[in-house]
């Protein structure tokens, strides 16, 4: 790294360190002797909301009204707030002539404000399930028990070639059994289709054909016109759909432990248990509150050390479904207008919404067991920051910042936000298209030393619109996400393709991804589409730098079109290479790839990453990198030194010919503990054998990215060899020590 790059990180660090420093410290400075501190309480009635006489949260708010010329602090004592509505906060509830407003734990204290139903009266069937009568007007979409999310039962996958999706039903009622289902209109569809997600109910069911509710069947089939770029080709009923990844919410699917299922006619729950729980004395919960606290054009208030946990998203449970767009946004209503940039796509469902918010913070917080987001900054959010917080079982994403409107009023335009140290864990667990920080029409925001772990889809984007017309001239500019640490994102099992642990869309001058970690973004995925960086679209004037990226099932960055310009990689370190930059002005420079060992330097980068720091998986020695390939064809120019050539983007091709191989010669006898076998980007190579010279592992199906063999051997030779007549075709293959 030259001394310019020193300076400009050190530069970059010093401003963002300052920039939190501010914004964390500004509550404390702002509170002065004489501020008014009012106490609410779970079971507050009182009036004069003192310490002894505590008020409800509603109670609290109404007396902060009444103060004047002074800060205000509002103590929360611990236990469950149960919320009906949302907690509302505007302009009449702000900080005034230079005073703050903060809403926070009361010392030692944890107070949680929840939107969950408690669902009692549990009777034990003769199949050792157990019913209870669901409250009116609760719906439970998810269900917790002793604070353990319940699964809404769930069958297998069904196959295109039997569940085939058009524009207006799908086939596949008889193999399915469905056709004969109880109440098959209780039930929903769940499909993936590259990186959407789509969740309907069945309708009816006549002969074999499904219909489903609408709009949400019209909203996730082509020809509506509203579903993003005109290419697109993700649709329920394109090219790209593979099957249904499977139905739920049936009793005759009830099956596993921790399973349950709603009925609607009887308005009855049951379900399964694990082991060792007892639904006599067990707490199930279901969330039913959408919302738990709002601002709405409020402005200098702080809200610390508060929990929020059981709000509902209650949209997929009505006609409109979830037809996922992207991200978690969805479209939703039977018309609207033609929109090819997602400008009129529908956030979820968060706990926490700020609408129009100026020098808003949120610290501290705690959002657990969701059944929607997190917290969602919009409509002009400005200046304001969400940091320090947790989040974790989160049906949807965690945070959302900013709108999908390119070219916003100025006043509704999102500027200066910051979402910092934070922790963000297994969102997305039911919406896997859903990403765990997302922002749209951005400028100078700040996405800083974030933690973010176990994700199906992408772990932070920023930038919206693609390559339409209407997107090209936005206000994305200045954003920095720096020092964020993303591990175990875009998970195989999840099936969501195309994204990357760092997604970004748009031109936005001044942008900044540096000092992250990332390791593990779609590791042993079957598809050629998970990234560690992906510049997508017409992404543009994006500087990549000083970033840890590792175990990444293809590119460790990613800029494929031309029509982004003008972006720089440069002092990254990586396991693997990646094709030059796509766009007029793009160039990558400096960057160390290929390694098999994680310099010193590139460690204390990586450790420095996220929340609190962490580990670093550092990288193992390859000995396969000195040995000498060889193998029986070769198709073309793809010879058999590729899969040496620490580049998982370049492939071996064998002919398709009966026992196929590919072998690597190490030159002396080695001890080996490990393989990793990388298939090509068509996963080409399947069910073939592993041979070296202390005996065969047969590996049946496709090799994925990678398959990863644990072995105890000693071996000259490693070689790959088809079972019956195909090819061997490969990206890389590693052996380690």
């Amino acid at each position: 790294m030259n001394h310019r790059m020193n300076v400009i990180r050190r530069t970059a660090a010093a401003v963002t360190a300052a920039a939190l420093a501010a914004l964390v410290a500004a509550p404390a400075a702002q509170a002065a002797p004489g501020a008014r501190t009012l106490y609410a309480a779970p079971d507050g009635h009182g009036t004069t909301c003192t310490v002894a006489r505590p008020c409800s949260p509603e109670g609290a708010r109404d007396q902060a009204r009444t103060e004047t010329g002074r800060d205000i602090r509002v103590l929360l004592k611990g236990g469950t707030y149960h919320l009906d509505a949302p907690l509302r906060l505007g302009a009449e509830d702000s900080g005034t002539d230079g005073h703050s407003v903060t809403w926070t734990a009361a010392p030692g204290a944890r107070p949680v404000l929840s939107g969950g139903r408690d669902i009692t009266g549990w009777t034990e069937n003769a199949d050792s399930t157990w019913s209870a009568d669901v409250p009116a007007g609760v719906t439970p979409r998810q269900l917790f028990i002793d604070g353990r999310r319940a699964v809404r039962a769930r069958g297998e996958a069904c196959a295109a070639s039997v569940c085939d999706a058009t524009k207006t039903a799908m086939t596949g009622a008889k193999v399915t059994g469905i056709a004969d289902w109880q109440r098959p209109t209780d039930a929903e569809a769940v499909i993936r289709v590259r990186w959407r997600n789509y969740h309907c109910r069945i309708a009816g069911v006549s002969g074999d054909l499904l219909t489903f509710a609408q709009p949400c069947w019209t909203n996730s089939a082509s020809g509506t016109n509203r579903t993003g770029p005109a290419w697109d080709t993700t649709t329920v009923d394109s090219t790209r759909y593979s099957g249904v990844a499977f139905f739920e919410n049936a009793p005759e699917l009830l099956d596993q432990p921790g399973e349950f299922v709603w009925n609607s006619r009887t308005r009855t729950v049951t379900y399964l248990p694990r082991k060792g729980e007892d639904m006599h004395r067990a707490q199930a919960l279901t969330p039913h509150t959408e919302q738990l606290l709002v601002l709405d054009g409020a402005h200098d208030v702080t809200v610390k050390g508060i929990g929020f946990a059981y709000a509902a998203y209650r949209r997929p449970d009505t006609d409109e479904g979830y037809a996922g767009m992207q991200a978690g946004l969805t479209l939703t209503g039977a018309t609207g207008p033609v929109d090819h940039a997602g400008r009129f796509y529908t956030k979820p469902s968060a706990a926490v919404t700020v609408r129009g918010g100026q020098h808003i913070s949120i610290e501290n917080a705690r959002f657990s067991h969701l059944g929607g987001a997190g917290a969602i900054l919009e409509a002009g959010t400005k200046d304001s920051s969400l940091t320090r917080s947790t989040f974790t079982d989160l049906s949807s994403g965690a945070v959302y910042v900013g709108d999908t409107e390119p070219k916003p009023d100025a006043s509704l335009a999102g500027e200066r936000n910051t979402i910092a140290y934070n922790t963000i864990t297994h969102s997305g667990v039911e919406y896997t298209d859903s990403v765990g920080i997302w922002a749209g029409y951005e400028a100078e925001l700040i996405v800083d030393h974030n933690s973010i772990d176990h994700l199906p889809y992408s772990g932070i984007s920023v930038g919206w619109g693609w390559n339409q017309p209407e997107a090209q001239q936005s206000v994305l500019r200045d954003n920095k996400v720096t020092d964020n640490r993303i591990t175990n994102v875009m998970e195989v099992a999840q099936q969501q393709h195309d994204g990357g642990a760092i997604y970004t869309q748009g031109a936005q001058p001044g942008t900044v991804l540096s000092g992250n970690y990332i390791n593990r973004s779609a590791f042993g995925n079957t598809e050629r589409d998970g990234n560690g960086i992906y510049l997508d679209e017409q992404s543009s004037h994006i500087t990549v730098e000083n970033n840890v990226i590792t175990r990444i099932g293809y590119k460790w960055v990613s800029n494929w079109a031309d029509y982004g310009i003008r972006n720089t990689a440069r002092a990254n370190w990586t396991d693997t290479a990646a094709p030059a930059l796509a766009g007029t002005g793009s160039v990558m420079t400096d960057n160390r790839t290929g390694l098999d060992r994680l310099p010193a330097e590139a460690l204390a980068v990586a450790a420095r990453a996220g929340a609190h720091g962490g580990p670093v998986e550092q990288l193992r020695t390859d000995l396969a990198r000195t040995g000498t390939a060889t193998q029986s064809s070769t198709e073309g120019t793809a010879g058999a030194g590729l899969a040496l050539d620490a580049d998982t983007n370049t492939d071996t091709r064998t002919l398709s010919e009966a026992g196929a191989w590919w072998q690597v010669d190490l030159g002396a006898t080695k001890h080996i503990r490990q393989i990793e076998i990388w298939n090509n980007s068509s996963t080409t190579t399947a069910d073939f054998d592993v041979i070296t010279d202390d005996g065969t592992v047969h590996v049946s199906g496709k090799a994925l990215r990678p398959t990863v063999l644990d072995l105890d051997s000693r071996t000259r030779t490693v070689k790959i060899a088809v079972s019956g007549t195909g090819r061997v075709a490969l990206s890389q293959v590693l052996i380690h020590p």
